[in-house]
């Protein structure tokens, strides 16, 4: 029997059974990821290791180095979370892995890793997308979650309005039509000469600031629930640069504060428009910047005001990690989604 033949039976048995078990890796960018979570809602073990170090020399992530510490590490988180689980690789049921988007030097790292792992041991594998991982660290947060909801993925490479028709199944409401709200955070924080990573400096920093401090553009945008950050963006670097040349020092917690307001703002208005307008029962949030406490702040006191029921990943699930990687593929899973051992890694890779 072959491998393709072997995981397909495997599959029919795993429909039928009580307790699913998937072991997931996670390497899309500078964090190598294990985890082991059960019936895509339970985590039994989550096992991060985290490049920041590596990068904070550089200001940002150098591709090549995350690869190679991926190479590195790889082994070590796989091992760890089935030692933390207190498994063996025969305990679990089935494997997973990101295969986009993300770099592409980081994703081939796990994807041949996890492809080597699931041919050795027999066991299917599930292909995940890296932004449905987010949406679906809410799963492993609130357990009572389930489609349909609208989500906002907001992240350093995404901002996203989704309505989360069922598990897997997602409509584009809205997205931004130039930066990201995570990169224009990152920007914002060169600027104030704020070390990497910039977006949690900026957090930090801005509850010690006037929020008011400056105004900031709120641009318009073609669609109604689309985003777009680079206005505010500029007119921060250029507020930056006009105090420079007086010769001014920059009052840094305060245009932090600032920069924060306008773009959470942003957030704020559109999401709970998009959720408000659609008729959703929910709105979650998901992505590195869901952990910023103002949009947490603002966004928890919208939804309460319109009525809406908000969902939060936990801190730890917020940045990148393996268990939401696992509880998306079990959704997948079950619908008989599994990897061929040809499996590529797609950098650009989108959701909807």
């Amino acid at each position: 029997m072959t491998y393709t033949e072997s995981v397909q039976a495997q599959l029919e048995a795993l429909r039928k059974k009580e307790h699913v078990r998937i072991l997931s890796l996670e390497t899309s960018c500078d964090e190598t990821a294990a985890s082991i979570v059960e019936d895509g809602r339970t985590i039994v073990s989550n096992v991060v290791f985290s490049q920041i170090d590596l990068h904070a020399l550089y200001g940002g992530v150098v591709p090549e180095i995350a690869s190679r510490a991926h190479v590195e590490a790889c082994d070590r988180v796989v091992d760890q979370a089935l030692k933390e689980a207190g498994m063996t690789l025969q305990d679990v049921d089935a494997l997973a892995v990101t295969y986009g988007p993300g770099l592409v030097g980081a994703l081939l790292t796990g994807v041949s890793c996890m492809k080597g792992l699931a041919y050795a041991a027999n066991k299917p594998l599930v292909p995940v997308n890296h932004i449905e991982g987010h949406v679906s660290a809410n799963y492993l947060t609130h357990p009572d979650l389930k489609p349909p909801f609208v989500c906002l993925v907001v992240s350093g490479g995404h901002s996203h309005l989704v309505r989360v028709t069922d598990y897997g199944c997602y409509e584009l409401l809205g997205q931004t039509t130039d930066d990201a709200a995570g990169e224009a955070f990152d920007k914002a924080a060169r600027v104030l000469t704020l070390p990497y990573p910039g977006g949690p400096r900026i957090d930090k920093l801005a509850e010690e600031g006037d929020p008011h401090y400056m105004q900031l553009p709120h641009p318009h945008t073609p669609g109604r629930y689309d985003y777009s950050f680079s206005g505010m963006k500029t007119a921060f670097l250029n507020a930056a640069n006009k105090l420079e040349m007086k010769g001014e020092p920059l009052p840094k917690a305060d245009m932090a504060a600032s920069f924060r307001y306008a773009v959470v703002s942003a957030l704020v208005e559109k999401a709970v428009l998009a959720a408000t307008e659609t008729g959703a029962p929910a709105l979650a949030m998901a992505g590195g910047v869901s952990a910023n406490s103002l949009l947490r702040r603002m966004m928890q006191e919208a939804c309460d005001k319109a009525g809406i029921p908000l969902y939060m990943p936990r801190l730890n699930l917020c940045t990148d990690n393996a268990a939401m990687i696992a509880s998306a593929a079990y959704y997948r899973l079950m619908k008989g989604e599994l990897a061929p051992l040809t499996l590529n890694a797609m950098p650009a890779l989108r959701l909807v």
